[in-house]
């Protein structure tokens, strides 16, 4: 089970991850996150992965589908909070990482 939690600040939206993002729950970006951010031309996202406790190959490709929508706005993506038991999975997926969300706000000014 996968919750989102979404809050829109300062012109960044920031994705709250809960749960496993899996087969079964990746639906979630793909249909409902994903044409929010074309829909409303997010350009800046920041996913928080402090309570992700696993991923699999399906949210993964979520992840990638989120990229590509926010470079479709000229935008960024940046993952915060990794914890140790998915950091060299979000490695090899080669999107920025940053230590805590809050910093996002000093990314996004430069």
């Amino acid at each position: 089970m996968l919750n989102l939690n979404i809050e829109y600040n300062k012109g960044i939206l920031f994705v709250r991850l809960n749960g496993n993002l899996d087969r079964t729950s990746s639906y979630k970006i793909n249909k409902y996150l994903i044409p929010v951010i074309l829909k409303q031309k997010i350009k800046y996202l920041v996913y928080n992965f402090s309570n992700l406790e696993s991923l699999d190959e399906d949210g993964k490709d979520a992840l990638l589908n989120t990229e590509s929508a926010i470079q479709t706005n000229k935008g960024k993506l940046y993952i915060s909070n990794v914890n140790n038991n998915l950091s060299k999975q979000i490695n090899k997926m080669h999107i920025k990482k940053i230590e805590k969300e809050n910093d996002s706000f000093n990314l996004m000014e430069a």
